[in-house]
């Protein structure tokens, strides 16, 4: 049974919202580990901080995503992050993201057939002629650069605009609809005012745009990975045309905005830890782990949302069907009874983590994020040998998506 120390003062969800933890939200993790782990925030919404805990839920296939026909499932808790999106019949289309078996299943399955691992591996030689193409620009630049501005961010950017067959002249375009679409993953109830009608309006342009897209490759297709969507089938099953601007626009938060807080927030981590970015460079076979490492030592996703779609039981606690899990994967990544040393980086770790998620909805992106990032800190670790800090960095104001909206640096 779960125990909680009454005599503590207990976090909140406000806590989880104030500017004052943007900077380091871990030790507010580290009080809802402790004291509440297990917390019943009230009826409807629970929040679960534990590794395991969180590991649990995400494997268990009596938690899932809302079911947009079920009125257990409906209000600002159980908002489909794809709502948005919808059918000429005005009903919400979701991404393989947002479904349960079996139609996660075929969905998921038809979209792997186009997004495979031998696609992103063929596409190391154009990412790193891309980072080294930034990095010479910024080795040219007088004074301190900013690597979420002049790497971070273009990097990913042209990498999924190049997949999807998105013109050059489009990426600032893809660049603008990214950051309003990407408030997708935050539910309702944690959400500012006013950004959930940024992100419908973001993700109508970008869906719109997607499907003068999709036109053109079933005219006339690519080698692009939209074009292998387009053509994509199964058993003589295929994806509807709104299946593919569902899937497009989960592949451009996917492909962008978590690669970018990851390239950020790890070059951080390893400035702030100089033993371990000398480890890095004296041995670069490290680099791999090293990824790992830094994707859990400060996640570009800290938390999830799980719905109980039957009554079950977490930590043996009961869990009523319809209830709201709110899982702080990032509070799980720091877990002492996962981790040995949770808050010290160790680039040789090489640790299990919740970052990319876990069962059946594992980040299918997350081969392409971790090559970008090994890529970039490969040129890091070879071009700038003293590399430093040159100014304070600044966070986003994103309680789900965790990463820099400026990182100053020195090339020496």
């Amino acid at each position: 049974m779960t125990h909680i120390d009454t005599t503590a003062p207990l976090p909140s969800l406000q806590d989880l919202l104030d500017p004052r933890h943007q900077a380091d939200p871990y030790p507010l993790y580290s009080r809802w580990r402790t004291h509440a782990p297990v917390a019943r925030i009230d009826e409807q919404l629970m929040v679960l901080s534990r590794y395991e805990d969180c590991a649990a839920v995400l494997r268990d296939a009596r938690f899932g995503h809302a079911e947009a026909d079920d009125p257990r499932f409906t209000g600002e808790r159980a908002r489909p992050a794809s709502k948005v999106l919808v059918d000429d019949d005005g009903r919400p289309v979701r991404g393989f993201l947002n479904l349960n078996p079996p139609d996660h299943t075929r969905m998921r399955s038809l979209v792997s057939q186009a997004f495979t691992r031998r696609r992103v591996e063929g596409l190391t030689p154009r990412i790193e002629e891309l980072a080294t193409e930034l990095f010479t620009a910024l080795e040219s630049a007088e004074g301190p650069v900013d690597l979420i501005e002049d790497l971070a961010t273009p990097l990913p950017v042209a990498v999924i605009s190049e997949l999807l067959g998105v013109p050059a002249a489009d990426r600032h375009r893809m660049l603008e609809w990214s950051h309003a679409v990407a408030r997708a993953l935050v539910p309702d109830f944690l959400l500012p005012p006013g950004a959930a009608e940024q992100e419908a309006q973001a993700w109508r342009e970008f869906t719109d745009h997607l499907r003068g897209l999709v036109a053109e490759r079933r005219r006339s297709p690519g080698d692009d990975l939209l074009s292998a969507l387009v053509a994509v089938h199964d058993d003589g099953d295929a994806l509807t045309e709104n299946e593919l601007l569902a899937t497009c626009t989960l592949l451009l938060i996917a492909g962008h905005e978590t690669t970018v807080n990851l390239i950020g927030n790890g070059t951080l981590a390893l400035l702030r830890h100089p033993d371990q970015l000398d480890r890095l460079r004296s041995d670069p076979d490290l680099i791999a782990p090293a990824v790992e490492e830094l994707l859990r030592y400060d996640s570009p996703v800290q938390l999830v949302a799980r719905f109980a779609l039957q009554d079950a039981e977490v930590a043996e606690v009961p869990v009523e069907r319809g209830t709201t899990l709110l899982l702080l994967t990032g509070a799980a990544n720091r877990d002492p009874a996962a981790y040995d040393h949770p808050d010290r980086l160790d680039v040789g770790r090489a640790p299990r983590h919740l970052s990319f998620g876990h069962g059946i909805h594992f980040c299918l992106g997350a081969p392409l994020a971790r090559l970008e990032t090994q890529i970039v800190l490969a040129l890091l670790l070879r071009r700038a040998p003293n590399l430093r800090l040159a100014g304070a960095p600044r966070w986003k104001d994103h309680i789900t998506l965790r990463g820099l909206s400026r990182l100053p640096l020195s090339l020496g």
